[in-house]
């Protein structure tokens, strides 16, 4: 399913300090000087990278929410919103993954450094 972009810019245009649109490339700056960086190559996926604790995860978590996503972590941790969202998962997240539901920005950064 392709990426809501109207949704996803709502999430994220507020906090973009740099851009590279040849390269699907943002630079997120949250109110307390946290950073992340965020890919969007595809149109079925987004990459958050070298990303802070503090506000940047309220950024990240609003943008799960708005476009019912799941974040999925290095090392194999599948983060869902919702428990009922476990169903919607591709057999390859299904299988040999853990499950957390988290979806606060206090959940996911815990569910984060757990994993």
């Amino acid at each position: 399913m392709p990426l809501d972009r109207s949704a996803m810019n709502a999430a994220l245009d507020p906090y973009v300090t740099a851009r590279d649109p040849e390269h699907g490339f943002l630079q997120l700056t949250a109110g307390d000087g946290g950073q992340a960086d965020v890919y969007t190559s595809t149109d079925t996926n987004i990459t958050v990278s070298h990303f802070s604790v503090g506000e940047i995860m309220d950024v990240i978590a609003d943008l799960l929410q708005r476009l019912g996503a799941v974040l999925v972590l290095p090392g194999g941790t599948v983060v869902l919103q919702r428990e009922e969202d476990r169903e919607h998962l591709s057999q390859d997240l299904k299988d040999g993954w853990t499950h957390v539901v988290a979806s606060t920005a206090e959940e996911i950064a815990e569910a984060i450094r757990v994993s």
